[in-house]
């Protein structure tokens, strides 16, 4: 069995678009978290717990042949503890969040692939916990899913962008399993081909025609031949089939309103770089227009005002290769009238594997931040809105086994001000069994850089985690930074 990474390569060439000029959103590398020994694909972020603070479920794939979610609770700063694990009999790689009970308690729905014609549904407990798995037929594999009331009671349901069954039909239709209100769903109400031929590989959902019933788009591919499809919601769980636009890719399909008409939604997709489609609010939609700059390698798109300008901004995860050599995230900066600026990009220390992207706010400043996954090194890696500082390494210091007593060998982060102004650092600590010196001083100058070393002197057996903590004032973010460090003591 095999799986299929989430971007593709556009295969026309790109638009010339105007840009105009705005205030660009500044991100800083936090933190980064492993997942263990396992492939993990995507993520969903909510407060699973209800104590305030954005949490994680990762989705991960174990040998191909099964998979499990993992919970990554939150501690307030851009950085996780590892939360329960649920094994899952069939491997699962996209999942979505919502409340199925009304009662304001997050649930799971996981796609099936690779050996289930089913979904999945996890329903929280409130506690950062959820129920086990309960398995809910559908005609073949899950190729992404989407939630919203696509019956018209007012309960969620779930569409469900299907791909081939156990028994080798190719189907590449959308289902609906209607919500009962209580976090269980019946039997799919209709199997609707996605029209136009095309092999469909992402759904997204939204108003598109402004009938207030829900609709969706799926992206997909036939041949050499990209294309969207448009398909109008009848509002009792069956749609009618809206058109296509050639061009646009499988990848990943963000909506928002980027030309600031909230009766006009528009479309973003990822395209091997990435696209815009401008919706006119009847269920039409303008060409792709192609953003290149910055964005070669785009597996994930999300939609978001990171800036705080009241226009909606793009960040896409960028999957390393040229022109970057790494992965990261790339920001497009939103002008308010439907096009976007030349993408800036953000490495995450790793050269390939930036799969997928999701932005919430986990500091508690009220600034929309980012969560990059790396599928290949299986890192999780924050970055916080509205600062000027990098660290290299991004990922842990880990110093493995140190022995009771004794202090093991240095080691270094190397801190960057990317800033156009002189950063002024308060204070700088190192937790309980972690020590720390620093060739920074109080200042770092525009573009200059500074070593911070740390090092481990355990005092008690078993591992340890720490952090050193960094207050910096000016031009910074309002919250202080954290290296994260790792050993054990024996």
């Amino acid at each position: 069995m095999s799986f299929r990474l989430a971007w593709s390569v556009a295969l026309l060439a790109p638009l010339t678009v105007s840009l105009a000029s705005s205030a660009q959103a500044q991100f800083e590398t936090r933190a980064a978290f492993a997942v263990g020994e396992v492939i993990p694909y995507s993520l969903v972020v909510g407060d699973f717990n209800g104590d305030g603070i954005v949490d994680v479920a990762v989705v991960n794939v174990v040998q191909n042949t099964t998979g499990n979610v993992e919970i990554l609770l939150g501690n307030g700063d851009g950085t996780f503890r590892m939360g329960a694990t649920y094994p899952l009999t069939d491997p699962a790689v996209y999942a979505v969040d919502g409340s199925l009970r009304g009662n304001g308690i997050l649930d799971l729905v996981l796609g099936v692939v690779g050996g289930g014609n089913e979904v999945y549904v996890m329903l929280g407990n409130g506690d950062g916990t959820f129920q086990a798995p309960v398995s809910y037929p559908t005609t073949a594999e899950s190729e992404m899913i989407a939630l919203g009331d696509f019956t018209g009671d007012g309960i969620i349901d779930i569409a469900d962008l299907e791909g081939v069954s156990t028994q080798g039909v190719v189907c590449y239709c959308i289902e609906v399993l209607p919500g009962n209100g209580d976090g269980t769903f019946g039997a799919p109400i209709a199997t609707i081909p996605v029209p136009y031929g095309i092999f469909g590989y992402s759904i997204a959902a939204g108003d598109f025609n402004g009938d207030d019933k829900l609709d969706v788009v799926v992206a997909g591919f036939q041949g050499s031949r990209y294309q969207a499809d448009i398909l109008l919601g009848n509002g009792n769980g069956t749609f009618t089939p809206d058109g296509f636009y050639p061009g646009a890719s499988a990848g990943s399909i963000a909506t928002g309103y980027f030309t600031g008409d909230n009766r006009k939604l528009d479309i973003a997709l990822t395209t091997g770089g990435l696209a815009v489609m401008l919706g006119h609010g009847d269920g039409t939609f303008n060409a792709p227009v192609y953003y290149n700059e910055n964005t070669s390698g785009a597996s994930w798109v999300i939609a978001e005002d990171f800036n705080g300008d009241g226009r909606t901004d793009l960040a896409a995860s960028i999957d390393g290769g040229p022109p970057h050599s790494k992965a990261g995230v790339t920001v497009l900066n939103g002008n308010g009238d439907g096009t976007f600026q030349k993408g800036v990009f953000y490495p995450v220390g790793t050269t390939e594997g930036g799969q997928f992207v999701a932005t919430a706010d986990f500091n508690g400043d009220h600034r929309p931040d980012l969560l990059v996954l790396n599928s290949v090194n299986g890192i999780i890696t924050t970055l916080l809105n509205t600062g000027v500082v990098s660290f290299s390494p991004t990922t842990p210091l880990n110093f493995g086994n140190q022995a009771i007593g004794t202090t093991g060998r240095q080691q270094s982060v190397t801190l960057t001000n990317t800033g156009t102004t002189e950063l002024k650092i308060q204070s700088m600590t190192a937790s309980a069994e972690f020590g720390m010196k620093s060739t920074c001083g109080d200042r770092v100058a525009p573009g200059a850089n500074c070593d911070i070393r740390a090092t481990f002197s355990p005092t008690k057996q078993g591992a340890q985690t720490g952090t050193i903590t960094i207050t910096i004032i000016d031009n910074a973010s309002s919250k202080p930074q954290v290296i994260e460090l790792l050993g054990t003591g024996t």
